[in-house]
């Protein structure tokens, strides 16, 4: 039976990051879009991950970002991205954060220097040593280069303060082997790839194109949950389109490009980001017009 931490379940929004026109972090934007998803039916919000453009916010942007979406989601939790490639700046970084109500922090791999597999169990569990707050790993090889493989997280599974995984390793034996362990709450981490996940067991998804058609991702994953499979695959499979599209160019810009459609913030993206392009706009367009219609 899973002993894996009911607390990182469902579906979590990593949020995007808007900016004004002269550069600087929208507050105001990110409180009303946190607003509007919280009456949503979602399980929790992500800072300051790679859909929020973390990479581009100095720190103190960062924490900013994390006090604004606190004060505007009472009462759900919120993970917070804390990364490097520096140990000790990632351990400044994880105190700083953890001066706030934080429910976790979430943290991927540190990236471009390849460590051995043993570098990455000392890097983890020094973090959760010094961290107050669970650590939900973040399995991203294709940004980091450095692939948690499966010994590795059975190894970190043990810690006590190790609760969770979002998964983007592109692996589904390693998937299906964390799930069955059960001892990590294992969160879809691929748009695309969230009804095979919760379909073999895990707890939910942290999935940028559910910023748009929110509840529909919501009622995926409650049918999936209540093993409603025929259910949740009529509510799907409409989505999947959609999924696709949001991700035919760079994260963030295409879901970035719906929500400025939808009037909820500009459409800004920090270099080398940029925005989605005419074409992909005319088809994110076109899908959200289909899905709309839908009951």
């Amino acid at each position: 039976m899973s002993s894996a931490s009911p607390l990182f379940s469902g579906l979590w929004i990593p949020l995007v990051t808007p900016f004004t026109a002269d550069d600087r972090v929208d507050h105001g934007a990110l409180a009303a879009l946190v607003r509007d998803l919280a009456g949503r039916g979602v399980a929790g919000f992500v800072a300051c991950g790679s859909t929020g453009e973390a990479a581009a916010l100095t720190a103190e942007e960062q924490l900013a970002v994390l006090d604004t979406v606190l004060a505007a989601s009472p009462g759900l939790p919120v993970l917070m991205g804390v990364g490097g490639y520096r140990l000790q700046g990632v351990l400044a970084q994880l105190e700083a954060v953890c001066t706030r109500p934080v429910t976790g922090v979430l943290v991927a791999t540190p990236f471009y220097i390849r460590p051995a597999q043993e570098g990455l169990l000392t890097w983890f569990r020094t973090l959760a040593d010094a961290s107050p707050v669970p650590l939900v790993l973040y399995d991203i090889p294709y940004r980091t280069g450095a692939e948690l493989r499966l010994e590795t997280l059975l190894a970190l599974a043990a810690h006590p303060r190790i609760q969770g995984i979002k998964d983007c390793g592109g692996d589904a034996g390693k998937t299906a082997a964390l799930i069955a362990d059960g001892r990590l709450a294992v969160l879809a981490g691929e748009d695309a790839q969230i009804f095979g996940s919760l379909a073999l067991g895990a707890t939910g998804a942290i999935a940028a194109s559910a910023h748009r058609h929110t509840e529909r991702f919501v009622r995926v994953i409650e049918r999936l949950q209540a093993g409603a499979l025929a259910e949740a695959r009529a509510l799907w499979q409409p989505l999947l389109p959609w999924v696709q599209a949001a991700f035919a160019e760079p994260n963030p810009g295409p879901v970035k490009a719906a929500l400025a459609d939808a009037g909820l913030l500009g459409d800004r993206l920090r270099a080398p980001m940029t925005p989605a392009s005419p074409q992909l706009r005319q088809r994110l367009r076109a899908l959200e017009d289909g899905l709309f219609s839908r009951p």
